[in-house]
């Protein structure tokens, strides 16, 4: 009998046995996906999909929510102009609105619920936030990221305030954090593709690769960043942070604003940069 029929022989045994039961841990069925990958059974991308699958149940929602100092909220009071300042400036779709505090969440406000002020004058001027608020879901920081999914498909929510022991707000978690923990990052209109390192969405405000070369940089902006330490934007901002920031972090270099949209725990992958408004 040639290698060949004894390894496919081996495959199909080892895969009979997931059938009766076996593996017998989940390390054991993990070993055999990535040796059915190793074997163009699976590609990478099928493979690193059913393990992010298999992790999501293993996690907490705590592992993954955006933190309560990260959050972008809306308080009560807030006026219509500057609600839609803070929708374009963030550009989220959903936000907490908060009264006294973070704690006191009201409900959530859609930015797509907005969108029909625009265009009618007269429904502008009785704008009350309170007629926009819908109901707001509060989970433990402890929830299993497989049963929130579950909890999300079936309550066709889309995020949730994240709370702890005591009942204190902690962060919060959207439907897509706990996709992207088994797909992958999910970009959307406003991200970049890898064959551009800028993109401008207003006058002011632009989405930059952290990769992006600071002489590339300093030429699209006019801008005069020192090259000498770093060769990439993301270097030059992670020396002005002093640390490994998180999605949300900002920091002025100059007169210019960075804020981190995307980064692991290795490097910044994506910053957005705002220009002064002058």
């Amino acid at each position: 009998m040639s290698d060949d029929v004894t390894s496919e022989k081996s495959w199909f045994e080892r895969l009979s046995s997931v059938l009766l039961g076996e593996p017998k841990d989940r390390e054991q069925l993990i070993t055999l996906l990535r040796d059915a990958q190793d074997r163009d059974l699976l590609d990478q991308e099928a493979l690193n999909m059913i393990e992010g699958a298999l992790h999501v149940s293993e996690m907490e929602v705590c592992e993954i929510m955006i933190p309560r100092k990260k959050m972008v909220v809306i308080p009560k009071e807030a006026t219509y102009k500057e609600i839609i300042n803070i929708v374009i400036k963030s550009q989220h779709s959903r936000f907490p609105v908060i009264g006294e505090g973070k704690d006191e969440v009201m409900g959530m406000l859609l930015a797509k619920d907005l969108l029909h002020y625009q265009i009618d004058a007269s429904a502008l001027e009785r704008f009350n936030i309170r007629d926009q608020l819908r109901p707001v879901v509060f989970i433990p920081e402890s929830k299993r990221l497989n049963t929130l999914l579950y909890e999300f498909r079936k309550s066709r929510n889309h995020m949730a305030m994240v709370v702890d022991e005591y009942g204190s707000v902690v962060g919060l978690v959207t439907i897509e954090d706990v996709l992207e923990q088994i797909v992958g990052d999910i970009e959307d209109e406003h991200d970049i593709d890898e064959a551009s390192f800028i993109r401008q969405h207003n006058k002011y405000t632009y989405t930059v690769q952290a990769l992006t070369p600071i002489g590339k940089f300093n030429t699209y902006f006019k801008a005069a960043l020192s090259d000498e330490d770093f060769d990439t934007i993301g270097g030059l901002v992670m020396q002005a942070f002093g640390h490994l920031p998180t999605r949300g972090e900002s920091v002025n270099i100059g007169n210019l604003t960075f804020t981190v949209q995307r980064a692991n725990k290795r490097n910044i992958q994506i910053l957005r940069v705002n220009l002064p408004e002058s």
